[in-house]
């Protein structure tokens, strides 16, 4: 059964301009034209190939029933794997819960 829940690493920063701005647009949102996700057990994956080494980021667990932008689950070719992608900003009120990772 596919989770109910989708998660995004960010930094603390990022997150608190978002709470400021009432939604969360990540750096890079403009140019990529989504919000990179993860089911719960891709995470330790996009850790280990972005975020090595980086200090005060934070995963956002997202119930995408909340998402009020449409959630596409798409392949990245070079991992052979479905990532859901948001097309549009996220809704704070779709965020059940931050926990900090570093």
């Amino acid at each position: 059964m596919e989770s109910e829940y989708i998660y995004h690493v960010t930094t603390l920063k990022e997150w608190e301009q978002a709470k400021i701005n009432g939604e969360y647009k990540p750096t890079g949102y403009d140019a990529e034209g989504f919000i990179h996700c993860s089911v719960e057990k891709q995470v330790a994956g996009v850790l280990d190939r972005f975020y090595k080494g980086q200090l005060g980021l934070v995963k956002l667990k997202i119930e995408k029933t909340r998402v009020s932008r449409p959630v596409l689950f798409e392949l990245a070719v070079d991992l052979d794997e479905l990532f859901p992608h948001i097309y549009g900003t996220l809704n704070l009120d779709s965020v059940v819960e931050v926990i900090h990772i570093s």
